[in-house]
């Protein structure tokens, strides 16, 4: 049952005290355990430098802007303009509401974090041998449009993304987690608004250079995070 104390001063509500218990529907216990819970209210203030540069750039790998310029440059002259800033803003809120809310999901549908995890450094295991042989395992339809639904979604916050979010929660402090994706959506919006530029500087051999790179990165971050959390799914 769901029990809330309630102080009404004159033109305010403030909840005080909320008990959860298994009684409660799912999604409120979630919310208690996630939101209210003092080991979580700490984990959200524990920022860790760190862990903002390993997660900033396992998302810079996975979000793959720098490798995904010739789509933009394409993308931009079929239809002359991107909308660079609602991209940006909308992909950046997909990603952090998907961190808040995603493992509430998972709980609706039976799946713990560690199944999640797992699965995910699959997902990062195969997008690193995209990166590094050069080959294209996932096949999506190419964008039709600058919009926000082929930019935010699936270019920006992709079906990657958002498992690897989920995988990256299960190892590191979630306020860690949400600048390092304010800080991926600052440099994606850079590299949208200066797409043909750098294209133009890097050069096709550049471009290449950069995908092999964090593609190695990405591989043995999906390694790791299949070794953390593999022995998680047989306690």
């Amino acid at each position: 049952m769901l029990q809330i104390s309630l102080f009404k001063p004159i033109k305010h509500v403030f909840i005080t005290k909320i008990h959860c218990n298994e009684k409660t529907p799912n999604f409120i216990n979630y919310f208690c355990s996630s939101f209210l819970n003092p080991k979580n209210q700490s984990d959200m203030l524990e920022i860790d430098f760190k862990e903002i540069i390993t997660v900033s750039m396992v998302l810079f790998a996975v979000i793959d802007i720098v490798g995904s310029i010739p789509i933009i440059v394409n993308l931009r002259a079929k239809v002359g303009h991107i909308e660079s800033e609602k991209a940006s803003i909308v992909a950046g809120a997909i990603m952090i509401v998907f961190l808040f809310v995603g493992e509430g999901l998972l709980n609706l549908i039976g799946i713990d974090v560690h199944s999640f995890a797992v699965a995910g450094s699959f997902v990062l295991f195969f997008l690193a041998l995209e990166m590094i042989l050069g080959i294209r395992i996932y096949r999506d339809e190419e964008p039709g449009s600058a919009s926000i639904v082929p930019l935010a979604f699936p270019l920006i916050a992709g079906a990657g993304t958002m498992t690897t979010l989920l995988s990256l929660r299960s190892q590191f402090h979630t306020i860690n987690i949400i600048i390092a994706i304010l800080l991926n959506i600052i440099l994606v919006y850079v590299v949208l608004k200066s797409s043909k530029k750098i294209e133009n500087l890097l050069g096709e051999n550049g471009l290449g250079v950069v995908r092999k790179t964090f593609g190695v990165i990405l591989l043995a971050i999906a390694v790791k995070l299949f070794a953390a959390n593999v022995k998680g799914l047989f306690v």
